[in-house]
């Protein structure tokens, strides 16, 4: 009898653990720096101790998250490598693009683009690759869409040689927002929840940063200035120093990728996105 009940206890054991494990929600996170990042603090000189991924499966632990981030992609490097990046079955997808296809110059395009599937000549056309993609992974998968953040001032810590101004002004003709704009349009048409990023106010373009260190032109001093205020004043990446010490990190470290505490807001919206499509 002690042996049955032993034997019992074992299986009941391995069936309770077997349905625990299947609870287990795969997330494949499709991005680009910003998510690429969460798995190299490193390469944000040890700034970010934590990303927006393991913030998210942190609070939602039955999630388990895959990380398909790319260095400075685009949604039509993702699209054109679609087949290539090893993308896998998963129950819920994340798209977080764009801001590196308006800093590129690539065209937003029409939600017809979308529509019809034109390729990667645009963002809606781009999207519509990715999204197909998903669907034939897994037509029952659950898909989020993140808009684009505002931008500042962007100095890579690495190279202050790879520079580039802010959302505050266009670039090609085009906003940040209309990016923005293109997301929010595929989600309304695809009945898919969009977190709009850009025009979350705690990531505004002032809160980007506290300050830039720049010299000032007239008198050649380092002084610390506020945004708006730095926007006109010029950046040598060659003879000046980096222009965010420590002290200037606010939502990001370096004017556009995500500080812990940029990361944490993301993370927020991400989790209570997910737990409104059933996601726990």
């Amino acid at each position: 009898m002690n042996h049955m009940k032993k034997h019992l206890f074992v299986v009941i054991g391995i069936l309770l653990f077997s349905s625990f494990r299947e609870k287990e929600t795969v997330w494949v996170a499709i991005g680009d720096s910003i998510t690429y990042l969460n798995d190299h603090p490193n390469e944000t000189g040890n700034r970010v101790a934590k990303g927006y991924l393991s913030r998210v499966v942190a609070e939602l632990p039955h999630v388990r998250y895959i990380n398909q981030g790319h260095n400075g992609w685009k949604s039509s490097d993702i699209a054109n490598k679609i087949e290539s990046i090893g993308l896998v079955k998963a129950d819920v997808y994340s798209v977080f693009l764009g801001t590196n296809d308006w800093w590129g110059g690539r065209p937003v395009g029409s939600i017809d683009d979308y529509k019809n599937n034109t390729g990667t000549n645009s963002v809606f056309g781009s999207f519509r690759i990715i999204i197909n993609k998903i669907r034939a992974l897994n037509p029952e998968a659950k898909i989020v869409l993140l808009t684009p953040m505002q931008r500042g001032d962007f100095v890579y810590l690495q190279n202050a040689s790879n520079n580039a101004y802010g959302s505050y002004k266009d670039k090609n003709g085009q906003s940040l927002e209309a990016f923005a704009g293109a997301v929010v349009a595929i989600g309304k048409l695809e009945n898919i929840p969009v977190i709009d990023l850009y025009h979350e106010k705690r990531l505004g373009l002032k809160h980007m940063v506290h300050f830039k260190r720049l010299k000032n032109p007239s008198t050649g001093e380092y002084v610390n200035y506020k945004y708006p205020k730095f926007t006109d004043i010029p950046f040598d990446p060659k003879n000046d120093e980096y222009p965010y010490p420590p002290a200037a990190i606010n939502i990001t470290y370096d004017g556009l990728h995500p500080s812990d505490k940029g990361n944490a807001i993301i993370a927020e919206k991400v989790v209570k996105a997910f737990k409104r499509i059933g996601i726990e």
